[in-house]
């Protein structure tokens, strides 16, 4: 899209512009666009952050939320917990063999003094249990005929108290009744009837009265837990169970949160409440932290974020004017000398010295693409005329074969006049190579006409070695297409002769044969000859051995053949000493036609 005075034109089609024409933006120097891009990324990228902020610390708070109420979770089951080896402990007093016989015994008629005996007997077995847990403060049971035996440190329970507890404790019919604390009494009991299960009975020959310390329990759990800087409320059918912290605990307060959850208090002091339903017991545990303990350091830090943002927003633009200030005034400058080059004039004078930003630096690529572009101008000429000289010279290089041909052909006629057949069949088969080898006409030849080549070129070795070259070529026809690089199989054959058959006095077996695959097909050229070790042949491969041979070098078959067909396609060696050399050609399976 471009500006082009009151018009938008978009690949010359001229549009109706998006903005009001008041704004004008268009026309804006590049000061002040630039400032107004630094500006709306600002306040862009501002706007982002701090929403990105306030949804991860909305985040935060909710997990903190969620914390919160496992930790209330965890902390109910814990004292729970505690709570049933109370229950524990006092099932296994009431069902205790012992004690069930002294309290059967103290109901039946007895001497004072085995009465006495089996009071003893009944607080030493209460003493051993008073002592199994550091929770609890004193074990008491209370006989049906009133008489107590408390193992502890407490003192007895008024006899008031004492009665209401027992009745509560028989509604259970043997089971454990939690006594709740009330007006007079702060303390949780646990209270169970004692029932003889002798000949399964189950009279009532007693009540147990377990006394033990529940804020030392929930102390216990709830040390190290962020709870413990707030309050937690236990309470039981709406009654309180327990109740920390110096807030005065009123039941209505929590009266409409059942079951699970959290909730802010908007009351004088904001705070944050988490509760929770136990499925043991069917409490609830209410914990109420202020909500400036939990939060104050999170709020503190939005404030200190906001107010670094503004400073940093209006620091921003103040640097961003003198930013599109300096980058004004050297574009400015390039525009200028953009205009020279496109009037003609590439030799521009030496620039001033600029850092290297990219204002800098695009100054810098500027003037060496200018001197390049002269550079490629001159170079153009020079090339141009070379290619001109190179052309005629190939021209008059054509005239030397034909006078060449000319002369072999002399040759042969005066061969077969005097009856020298074996000279007339040499010098036909060297014309034959000698225009297949020199034409330039084309790079890419069939394999069915460079096998030519190499049957002319064998021909002419059979005239010198005689018996001792034994060659044979396997190719069927129906690969004759393919195509193939000029003198690529012809080279092999003769590296062959000088390497394997030259150097010995014994006859020498040279075959050339093809393998097709499914996309390629691979030519075979193999001696019998001497071989080369693993040293040697790696040279070879890499192009660092010196050859005795004259001839194109199997480097420059590798590349043509790449450069023909692609890295795929190419050349590869085996050899063995003694075993003889198999070398690999690599072509791709298609007709010549197809190829062109």
């Amino acid at each position: 899209m471009l500006y082009f005075g009151k018009r938008l034109v978009w690949e010359g089609y001229p549009i109706k512009p998006v903005f009001p024409t008041q704004w004008k933006f268009g026309r804006l120097r590049i000061k002040h666009k630039v400032f107004a891009l630094i500006s709306l990324i600002t306040a862009a990228g501002f706007a982002v952050t701090y929403a990105s902020l306030s949804y991860a610390y909305a985040t935060y708070d909710e997990q903190l939320y969620v914390k919160s109420s496992q930790v209330l979770h965890l902390s109910s089951q814990a004292i729970e917990n505690e709570l049933k080896k109370i229950e524990l402990l006092s099932y296994n007093i009431a069902t205790d063999a012992g004690i069930q016989a002294d309290l059967i015994g103290l109901a039946q008629p007895r001497s004072d003094y085995d009465r006495t005996m089996l009071s003893v007997d009944l607080m030493d077995r209460l003493i051993k249990y008073a002592g199994n847990g550091n929770d609890i403060d004193s074990v008491e049971i209370v006989s049906n005929g009133g008489k107590e035996f408390l193992a502890g440190q407490l003192e007895p329970i008024p006899p008031e108290r004492l009665q209401h507890i027992r009745l509560e404790a028989a509604q259970a019919l043997g089971g454990l009744r939690w006594i709740y604390p009330d007006q007079a009494n702060d303390e949780l009991l646990a209270a169970r009837t004692i029932r003889s299960y002798a000949n399964l009975e189950l009279k009532p020959i007693g009540t147990l009265i377990v006394q033990f310390r529940l804020n030392r329990i929930v102390e216990d759990v709830l040390r190290g837990t962020e709870l413990q800087s707030g309050e937690l409320h236990i309470v039981a059918g709406g009654k309180p169970v327990y109740s920390s912290g110096g807030r005065d605990m009123a039941i209505a307060d929590f009266s409409g949160f059942k079951g699970s959850g959290y909730q802010i208090l908007q009351t004088r002091e904001p705070s944050f409440l988490s509760y929770f339903q136990s499925v043991t017991y069917r409490w609830m545990y209410y914990s109420v932290i202020p909500f400036d303990r939990i939060f104050d350091r999170i709020v503190w830090m939005k404030r200190v974020l906001l107010i670094s943002f503004a400073a940093s927003l209006g620091l921003l633009f103040s640097v961003s004017i003198r930013f599109a200030q300096g980058i004004t005034r050297p574009i400015e400058d390039l525009i200028e000398r953009m205009k020279q080059v496109q009037k003609g004039n590439y030799s521009l004078t030496e620039m001033e010295a600029l850092p290297m930003d990219e204002v800098g630096q695009l100054h810098r690529a500027f003037r060496m693409m200018i001197q390049e572009i002269d550079q490629l101008i001159h170079e153009n000429y020079d090339k141009q005329l070379l290619i001109r000289e190179t052309q005629f010279k190939a021209l008059q290089a054509q005239i030397n074969p034909h006078f060449l041909y000319n002369t072999l052909d002399s040759v042969i006629w005066l061969a077969k006049i005097n009856g020298q057949r074996q000279i007339a069949d040499i010098v036909e088969a060297l014309g034959q190579l000698f225009r297949s080898s020199i034409s330039v006409k084309e790079t890419l030849i069939t394999v069915g006409e460079e096998l030519e080549i190499v049957r002319h070129y064998v021909t002419i070795q059979k005239f010198r070695f005689r018996d001792r070259l034994h060659f044979e070529m396997h190719v069927d026809e129906c690969y004759s297409g393919c195509p193939i690089p000029k003198m690529s199989l012809q080279p092999l054959v003769e590296n062959a002769i000088h390497h394997a058959l030259e150097p010995s006095d014994m006859p020498c077996y040279i075959h050339l044969y093809a393998i097709p695959g499914p996309k390629r097909l691979t030519i075979v050229v193999e001696d019998n000859g001497p071989g080369m070790g693993a040293s040697l042949l790696e040279q070879v491969r890499v192009g660092e051995a010196r050859t005795r041979g004259q001839g194109i070098g199997l480097m420059n078959i590798r590349e043509r053949l790449e450069i023909a067909f692609g890295d795929s396609y190419g050349i590869r060696m085996e050899s063995e000493e003694g075993a003889g050399t198999r070398v690999y050609v690599d072509i791709p399976m298609e007709s010549r036609e197809m190829h062109a």
